[in-house]
């Protein structure tokens, strides 16, 4: 059994041993910076600021039988503000003719832009490696609890969500387009650089090219990295594109990542969430029951929820294997949010 909750204080260990497993900026291996981010999250869940910028919301997945934390995923109810912008890199193209010579090209151009009032975000899910390809599709979970929390609670976040994917880097975990275009400017590497953003991103709009970047003027592996996920990312695209996201034709001024989005209320499992009233007079059938990820109140988290099996009745009432609802110590009736999970 795998649960999804809120972090909490005594995640910290986990969170920390998670961050060294991939390099995230909202999840550095640093225990300080970590349990900062743990204080933030808590804060968000218990009483989130008006300033949606400020609220930081952390998804921690359990081995519910051993307690141990094997996954973590986050939502940023808003990326990107005066103070510090949400940074990209339009992906456009520029035709060029000369009549005297009758030849014409069509180039591919990146220009750097910002945004100051910036959608809610999406990212930093790592899952441990010895629990990828798991029958229970942790990942999938990691992913979706992000949505399910989303739409229970639509008034806490940007009408638009976004996600950042990560591009194919070279064998040394380097950027061909950062090596291509931002060493030269900025005169660091690509991993120095991810740091020093995370708390001071005007050295961005101050040294990076404000002009069109020519593509045509960049090395092919540059050029080939634009726009593209690498193979461990792949799912993760292909998923976003099965629920509504769509490619921006945006990019990271980093890495040249791309950049998806979607309207929070045109996401699929957002638009088919699932509300009613949790009872236990009802008679459970399986053979009835909709594969979910479902949300309910818990003493000890601010927010719990986990992958089940919903019998969705006709008088608005739902009801759960009742086993299950011993086991998870769950108080009937109460009012719950879920999603199809299927």
């Amino acid at each position: 059994m795998f649960i999804l909750r809120s972090v909490g204080p005594n995640d910290l260990k986990d969170l920390y041993r998670l961050s060294t497993i991939m390099t995230f900026i909202n999840l550095p291996s640093d225990e300080e910076i970590i349990g900062s981010k743990i204080e933030s999250s808590i804060k968000s869940f218990h009483h989130p600021s008006k300033n949606l910028w400020e609220n930081y919301y952390i998804f921690v997945l359990e081995d519910h039988k051993s307690g141990e934390v094997i996954g973590v995923s986050m939502i940023h109810a808003q990326h990107g503000t005066e103070d510090e912008p949400h940074f990209y890199l339009t992906v456009g193209q520029e035709s060029k003719f000369s009549h005297t010579i009758n030849t014409g090209f069509v180039h591919g151009t990146l220009k750097l832009g910002l945004d100051t009032n910036g959608p809610a975000e999406i990212g930093g899910l790592i899952l441990d490696p010895n629990y990828r390809g798991h029958v229970e599709k942790l990942g999938k979970q990691l992913s979706f609890v992000r949505f399910l929390f989303m739409a229970s609670r639509p008034e806490r976040f940007k009408p638009m969500v976004h996600s950042e994917l990560m591009p194919p880097l070279d064998k040394f975990g380097n950027s061909p387009l950062w090596e291509a275009v931002g060493r030269r400017f900025m005169n660091m590497n690509y991993h120095e650089a991810d740091i020093l953003s995370r708390n001071n991103k005007e050295f961005i709009l101050s040294l990076y090219p404000s002009e069109n970047i020519y593509q045509t003027l960049l090395p092919m592996e540059a050029r080939e990295s634009i726009g593209k996920v690498g193979k461990e990312t792949e799912p993760v695209r292909r998923m976003l594109e099965s629920i509504g996201f769509k490619y921006t034709h945006e990019v990271d001024p980093f890495d040249g990542g791309p950049h998806y989005r979607c309207p929070l209320k045109d996401i699929k499992p957002v638009k088919e969430k699932i509300s009613g009233l949790l009872v236990s007079n009802h008679n459970f059938n399986k053979n009835e029951a909709r594969e979910v990820l479902i949300s309910f109140e818990h003493p000890d988290h601010d927010f719990m929820a986990f992958r089940t099996f919903l019998q969705i009745h006709g008088d608005g009432q739902v009801s759960l294997d009742p086993n299950l609802i011993h086991e998870m110590g769950i108080s009937t009736p109460q009012k719950i949010t879920a999603i199809p999970f299927s």
